[in-house]
């Protein structure tokens, strides 16, 4: 009988503190309910006293998932542990977890702490949390970097005050597989009461070691993951899920445990994630991406032929990738876009909003002959768009390009309901359908990334445009879906300039704040 190997997900939590990701509560919510699909063990659903945003994500979040644990993330204060407590209270399952930083740097230069003053807030920590819930993980952030004593009395004191899980973090990416294996290996031979706690790991991806690190902490003990889907994650992301999910399963011979995972619903999982933070999912990523089952050369392709095995370790099939064409056009029915809506775990509020959506999709029947899923997935994020705080929206977009001559682009935009048309020269179509709409909203903004991907296959296919931007140190990500990729880049650039205008009071889960 193998172990169970814990998936934690921490897609909502870590994965929004990507520059750009942040995800609105509904946004979060239905990635929560396809990662409870999916059957993963934990979902770490936030930051509660992040900010009342935060808060009432992590909340929402727990009212809507009834099969996982919904986890909260809390440092060593009474504010934010008693905060997290609130937040998963209507979970079904709640866990808390609590973290402080272990490593000389970090207690010496951030936390201005002594070694015995953290050693003395982090159990303090869990003794509170153990107040809330019989469910309480505990990290010693930066424990790549810490002495190895001082992490082992860390350790012991945290599961003596009740931790029942106990994360060792490669917080920064630094630690090779071979170190960090070994790490695991040591800490429960030498922690005394290391047999009453699962021993977790999260691991970072800045020498791109993030799974391979996470998979030799497995093969000496760990048997619980932190991860995100995709590897979303900030600087550069988290251990991928899908990654570690499927290596654990190809390699029954080399692993002693499993995932409880249906691994079916690993690419639905990629596509939403992506779709919702405009973070695309490169083309030869591992399991996810668009290339990841195909053959080019002509060797591959006549092996994979006479035998799949050949050339392919996994089923594509198995990950979720399949033809998943709707048989839906301008004639069909609300009733059978509804259910495939809730298919893919799609649900609506109100009818004005089921209503907005499906008049949405009959406009996009007229313009392709095929609609799937991804568009369906693309159409409802551009639903939440519109009906979110939306200041700007695109009326009217006009572009004249030809050859020797330079774009021009007329543009109608409504601000607070207010209509201003406006039109500018530029270097090309989507540079001038930009600079027509700054001359509108003087946004002051730096144009960070600008990017442009298929959502599905043939001419016909929306494209989905990325736009970042970045003022005063705020950073944001906007996204727009179309078969017109101006109008889409135009969709994308609103929406970017939305975000910003909008009130953020989020902080970032390592800033220390007073207790």
């Amino acid at each position: 009988m193998k172990d169970h190997l814990i998936i934690f997900d921490t897609t909502l939590r870590d994965g929004e503190q990507s520059p750009g990701a942040s995800m609105t509560r509904d946004e979060k919510v239905r990635i929560a309910k396809v990662l409870e699909r999916m059957r993963v063990d934990v979902i770490e659903a936030g930051f509660p006293a992040a900010s009342n945003g935060d808060f009432e994500s992590v909340q929402a979040v727990a009212r809507a998932v009834t099969e996982s644990t919904v986890c909260g993330l809390a440092r060593t204060t009474e504010v934010d542990i008693d905060r997290a407590a609130e937040a998963v209270r209507p979970a079904q399952r709640g866990r808390i977890h609590t973290f402080i930083a272990t490593s000389p740097i970090h207690m010496q230069n951030k936390l201005r702490l002594t070694p015995e003053e953290v050693l003395e807030r982090a159990v303090w920590a869990v003794q509170r949390a153990r107040n809330h819930t019989d469910d309480v993980e505990f990290s010693p952030e930066d424990a790549g970097r810490s002495e190895i004593d001082f992490l082992c009395r860390v350790l012991e004191a945290v599961i003596r005050a009740g931790a029942r899980t106990v994360n060792i973090p490669d917080t920064v990416g630094y630690t090779m597989p071979h170190q960090f294996g070994e790490l695991i290996r040591v800490l429960r031979e030498r922690v005394p009461n290391s047999d009453q706690a699962v021993f977790s790991v999260h691991c970072h991806n800045d020498l791109g070691l993030a799974v391979a690190n996470s998979l030799s902490a497995v093969l000496n003990g760990a048997r619980q993951d932190e991860c995100t889907i995709n590897g979303l994650g900030e600087r550069a992301g988290n251990a991928s899920l899908e990654e570690i999910a499927m290596a654990v399963r190809t390699r029954r011979d080399v692993f002693p445990c499993d995932t409880r995972l249906d691994t079916t619903h690993i690419v639905p999982a990629s596509r939403l994630v992506s779709n919702i933070t405009g973070f695309p999912v490169q083309p030869n990523k591992a399991i996810v991406g668009a290339n990841a089952f195909a053959h080019e050369s002509g060797i591959h392709q006549d092996g994979v032929i006479k035998m799949r095995e050949t050339y392919e370790i996994m089923r594509a099939e198995d990950v979720g990738w399949s033809a998943n064409r709707i048989v839906l056009g301008k004639h069909s029915g609300r009733n059978a876009f509804r259910q495939r809506l809730k298919e893919l775990g799609i649900e609506f509020k109100s009818n004005f909003e089921f209503n907005s959506a499906f008049d949405r999709f009959k406009e996009l029947a007229d313009k392709k002959h095929d609609i799937f899923d991804e568009d369906l997935q693309a159409l409802v994020t551009e639903e939440g768009l519109e009906h979110g705080n939306e200041r700007y929206r695109l009326a009217a977009l006009k572009v004249c390009s030809q050859t020797g001559t330079t774009p021009l682009a007329e543009v109608t935009i409504v601000v607070d309901g207010v209509e201003h048309p406006a039109r500018a020269p530029g270097s090309g179509p989507v540079d001038a359908a930009f600079k027509a709409i700054d001359s509108v909203v003087q946004s002051g903004t730096q144009l960070q990334l600008y990017s442009v991907n298929n959502i599905t296959s043939g001419t016909d296919s929306q494209g989905e445009v990325t736009v970042r931007l970045e003022k005063g140190g705020r950073i944001v990500n906007g996204h727009g879906a179309d078969t017109d990729i101006v109008i889409a880049s135009a969709k994308a650039y609103l929406n970017a300039l939305n975000k910003l205008i909008a009130p953020s009071v989020r902080t970032h889960p390592q800033v220390e704040q007073p207790v």
